[in-house]
């Protein structure tokens, strides 16, 4: 679905909603504001709606924004806001999840009019703050590397890739927009909500001041329920990602990696240094024949491509490395049998200092008896060694020893693969994470991104079949490997 398509169903259930209300209830005191209260409305809680099935999305997007934010702040006028950025990244699921819910919650206010005056300064607090989000994200691509946001003279044409958070999320993983057409559906949005401030005595109002506050209050309850369901209970009901099941991800990688092979350069965007305004646009046969007039010490280049006939997703930064950097990604999604990943994009521990640990090392003296060589221990040292220690989070150790483990532990006895999968860590600290939770089977670093697309838990668990997703589990939906068994390993 496109925004323009997006836009002409809630137009038409705006349309609906105000010959409705004009039917069975009253004549509004104004139509364009009635028509304006239901298409802001069904929008809020559309937009709300699919960022509440998966609310941990929106919460990864947030803690991009505050890494952005830290580095933009840093060294200007406002450093005195920087130390709050890590803490609102550690709290981005709860800034998520409310966030949401507001969203939704305006949206119904708007629809049945209630406390008009309170929520009409609402919604314009909460596009405004959209739009800041927006527009940071779209004016970052004018941004070069190395330079910092703020400094405004140093700025250049619009490249894309200078982009670091590259979408704002507005409508989840249920359509992304261009950061420029997301920025300014946020502008148009400012009109009709400083319109709502200053004619809030003629928006309409439905039901009996009681009826509106149950409705408002069970539309509260009802969206925090639901966004809690959709992560710290379950997966999202809906999954939008592409590592949903069913997906063949080798299959999948391939045909984006065949595609991006194919995309040509259609032309070049050629901006003067000296005088940004002056912009050549050539097509690729023409700039090849008078590239020479335009040297690369007075003028910048853009390629223009051609879009891929695959679209590209996360699919194609699917690579697991093993301790020695080499990949894995072939040898798991090459596996004809059913196996099992293990996802954590972190592991929760922290190092708290040094331990002393005796290790007994085994010293041996290679004999030769009857012309054959034969190894005999000659002594047994014990020695004290040094290595880091971590504090390892008692709850999120549970989910491994008493959730994840007794599953994959049977799995692996029954004959099937089982591997992990978490971030790129200290490779001590992965290993002492391995013992302290007793995981027997081999970890695997990857990305941090790519698994939080994979499946929003930490831990979870996905089955595999020759490289497609059989299926997928939160933690605490885990069944017992009888029930997977008998249900999935046909």
């Amino acid at each position: 679905m496109t925004l323009g398509t997006l836009v002409i169903i809630i137009a038409i259930v705006a349309i609906v909603l105000t010959a409705a209300a004009a039917v069975f209830y009253k004549i509004p005191k104004s139509w364009l504001l009635t028509f304006l209260q239901n298409f802001c409305g069904a929008l809020f809680i559309f937009s709300g709606a699919v960022k509440a099935i998966d609310p941990l999305g929106t919460a990864y997007k947030m803690e991009q924004y505050f890494a952005e934010f830290e580095r933009a702040f840093t060294g200007t006028w406002f450093s005195f806001l920087v130390p709050l950025f890590p803490k609102f990244a550690a709290a981005a699921p709860t800034f998520s999840t409310t966030m949401i819910v507001l969203e939704i919650v305006i949206g119904a206010m708007l629809l049945l009019g209630v406390r008009n005056k309170f929520t009409s300064w609402a919604f314009l607090l909460i596009v405004a703050f959209f739009t800041f989000l927006t527009g940071f994200t779209y004016l970052t691509g004018y941004v070069p590397d190395g330079v910092n946001f703020f400094q405004f003279g140093k700025w250049g044409p619009y490249v894309e890739t200078n982009m670091k958070v590259t979408d704002c999320g507005c409508f989840g993983d249920f359509m992304t927009l261009h950061p420029r057409v997301s920025f300014l559906k946020d502008v148009v949005l400012m009109i009709p909500a400083l319109l709502f401030v200053f004619r809030h005595k003629n928006m309409h109002q439905l039901l009996s001041p009681v009826g509106r506050t149950v409705i408002t209050s069970l539309v509260t309850a009802g969206s925090i329920f639901f966004c809690l369901s959709n992560y710290v209970w379950d997966l999202p009901v809906v999954d939008f990602r592409p590592f949903k099941v069913g997906v063949n991800i080798a299959e999948r990688k391939k045909a984006e990696a065949e595609a991006a092979s194919q995309v040509t350069i259609l032309a070049y965007k050629l901006t003067n240094k000296n005088n940004k305004k002056q912009v050549v646009e050539l097509p690729y046969e023409q700039f090849l024949k008078e590239f020479s007039n335009y040297p690369s010490e007075g003028w910048e280049y853009e390629q223009i491509k051609s879009e891929p006939t695959v679209a590209r997703t996360k699919i194609s930064d699917f690579d697991l490395q093993n301790e020695e950097g080499e990949s894995v990604a072939n040898m798991i999604l090459s596996d004809p049998n059913y196996s099992f990943l293990v996802v954590a994009y972190k592991l929760y521990g922290k190092e708290v200092g040094k331990e002393t640990i005796s290790v007994t090392d085994t010293i041996f003296m290679l004999d030769t008896i009857g012309g054959e060589v034969t190894p005999r221990v000659t002594d047994i040292v014990k020695q004290e060694v040094e290595r880091a220690a971590f504090n390892w989070d008692a709850a999120y150790l549970k989910r491994w020893t008493e959730i994840i483990n007794p599953v994959v532990d049977a799995a692996t006895k029954d004959g099937y693969r089982v591997h992990a999968v978490t971030a790129f860590e200290d490779p001590e600290k992965i290993v002492r994470f391995r013992e302290v939770s007793q995981s027997h089977y081999p970890f695997f670093t990857a990305d941090d991104i790519l698994l939080k697309t994979i499946i929003r838990s930490n831990p979870g668990v996905t089955l595999l079949k020759n490289g497609t997703v059989i299926q997928h589990w939160h933690f605490r939906q885990l069944p017992d490997y009888a029930t997977i068994k008998s249900k999935y390993l046909k």
